[in-house]
């Protein structure tokens, strides 16, 4: 069986500085879009500076999956990196506390919208890109259609409930901790709620292949094609890029044929439209976790010493 992808990392518990936190991120939901994001300008370049271990992380898989690049140019596009990072977590303010005239406004819905008209039952591929967040706000406010989706439950109570309440406040989603395990997400998508799934991630081998990512054997969860099959599901890309005025949107129209009833082939294609999709905004990619952390036939890992 596959496993769950987790739809974000957990954040640490930190008592009185979460609750801190939680108030600053209300206040800056009233600011405007043009401040929210000056600040992530500068917050990113503060976290290129202090975080080290994710910056060598960063630029180690930019190496990996663009080694045409000189060391000046992948520097440069790490640290845009951070800074559309920062934007983007920190725009999680206006899209879970703004208005719902200011998320409708910011958050443009584009491309084959007629692929999730009706109940037929859809694997959403959501890859981790930053705005991963405003693709499935995007989806629950703009369209009639309820969504399904997967929940990390954090380690802070009051950032659980947060996070919680702004992923639900619209559409009235369906949403299972991951604890609950996989029978109720296939029930869901069997009764025609689209699942947003977040498949391209490295969690060792367990319900895993290799296959290839831009050119490197890597570690990838065949969750997607699994969940495809068992629900009789077809699959539809939904692909987020931040933008100046918000984020963009768009629905790619569902593939062809697939599940193959090949988990393997079904996978790589999978990875061959994510390469895809990164080299239209590659900097918006998440590079900051470990991709190539599983290595095939003990080969030697990516991330030695960092």
């Amino acid at each position: 069986m596959p496993q769950l992808p987790a739809s974000e990392h957990q954040l640490p518990p930190g008592g009185i500085t979460n609750r801190l936190g939680l108030v600053f991120m209300r206040l800056l939901a009233r600011l405007p879009l043009s401040w929210v994001r000056a600040l992530g300008w500068l917050l990113g370049h503060v976290l290129h500076a202090v975080a080290g271990r994710r910056r060598r992380i960063a630029r180690t898989n930019w190496g990996v999956c663009f080694p045409e690049q000189g060391t000046t140019e992948r520097n440069r596009a790490v640290r845009r990196h951070f800074v559309f990072f920062a934007q983007a977590w920190l725009d999680r303010s206006w899209l879970w506390e703004a208005s719902d005239a200011t998320i409708r406004r910011r958050l443009t819905l584009t491309g084959d919208l007629q692929a999730l008209a009706g109940n037929e039952p859809t694997v959403l591929f959501a890859p981790h890109f930053v705005g991963m967040d405003a693709g499935w706000t995007a989806l629950t406010a703009h369209l009639e259609r309820r969504f399904c989706g997967i929940y990390a439950e954090q380690l802070n109570a009051d950032v659980d409930r947060w996070m919680s309440q702004g992923r639900q406040r619209f559409g009235e989603p369906h949403i299972v901790a991951m604890r609950q395990g996989l029978k109720p997400l296939v029930a869901a998508l069997r009764q025609g709620l689209p699942l947003y799934l977040l498949p391209d991630m490295d969690y060792g081998t367990r319900d895993s292949v290799f296959v290839p990512f831009f050119g490197v054997q890597t570690a990838t969860i065949t969750s997607l094609s699994r969940f495809a099959r068992m629900a009789r599901a077809r699959v539809v890309p939904v692909v987020s890029r931040l933008t100046p005025s918000g984020y963009e949107v768009k629905v790619h129209s569902p593939w062809v044929d697939y599940p193959s009833g090949d988990v393997e082939a079904d996978t790589a294609m999978m990875n061959t439209c994510l390469e895809e999709f990164i080299r239209m905004a590659p900097e918006q990619y998440y590079w900051v976790h470990k991709r190539f952390k599983t290595r095939p036939g003990g080969e030697p890992s990516f991330y030695a010493g960092l």
